[in-house]
């Protein structure tokens, strides 16, 4: 899952995406207002971490002129301000959630996590298909109650697939939602990869379209 954080604060900003990058996320990181509206206008995301107090565009304009312009991207706000008439501002702009400083790390996988696994149309905290399940607050996988190793890019793949179980992805998608906006592409690297995840999950789990990407299905649930 691909994350833009959009943080004037150098170290804070460099944590927040340690953590992320830690929890399995990819992160682009927009230090003003101009950069963050750019970014989230121009490059695809899942979800986006939005500091109010931006130079040059503060968060408030940067989010109103994405909702202007359709962009529906969940956004979770950050900021300084606690005060309810400035969270019901952030609220009336298009934010979807929001968090208070100081706040703890670990809140703001779990709140990502729940607004993009509600943007995908997810109910519950973990996914299942088939014998696979992905526990996104935990940041793993299981095979039939077996923990699932995984590299750091093999897990990205799962877990977009996993979101999007039942939908054909395509590998212009996967590479929009999986590596960073200036990442070199190439496109045996992601057949590479899906093969390895295929030999660790069962083959039957992921099929390849021809001429349209890739999709996660359990076979034993379609219908005869």
């Amino acid at each position: 899952m691909r994350i833009l954080l959009a943080e004037d604060e150098p170290k804070l900003a460099e944590r927040i995406a340690a953590r992320l990058t830690e929890a399995g996320f990819v992160v682009d990181v927009a230090h003003d207002g101009p950069r963050a509206q750019f970014l989230g206008s121009t490059e695809t995301y899942d979800a986006i971490v939005l500091d109010l107090g931006l130079p040059k565009m503060d968060g408030l304009s940067v989010l109103e002129s994405w909702r202007a312009a359709g962009i529906r991207t969940p956004v979770l706000i950050l900021t300084a301000r606690s005060r309810w008439h400035e969270k019901l501002a952030g609220f009336n702009a298009g934010a979807d959630d929001y968090l208070t400083k100081p706040f703890e790390m670990d809140e703001v996988v779990v709140r990502l996590n729940a607004l993009i696994r509600r943007s995908a149309g997810h109910a519950t905290p973990t996914l299942q298909c088939g014998p696979l399940v992905h526990d996104a607050n935990a940041g793993r996988f299981t095979l039939s109650g077996e923990p699932l190793d995984l590299t750091a890019q093999e897990y990205r793949i799962l877990a977009y697939l996993m979101h999007r179980q039942g939908q054909v992805v395509s590998r212009t998608e996967l590479y929009d939602h999986v590596y960073e906006h200036d990442a070199e592409r190439d496109s045996n690297v992601l057949d590479v990869l899906v093969s390895r995840i295929r030999r660790k999950i069962g083959a039957s789990l992921i099929t390849t379209i021809r001429g349209r990407g890739f999709m996660l299905a359990d076979p034993s649930a379609k219908q005869p």
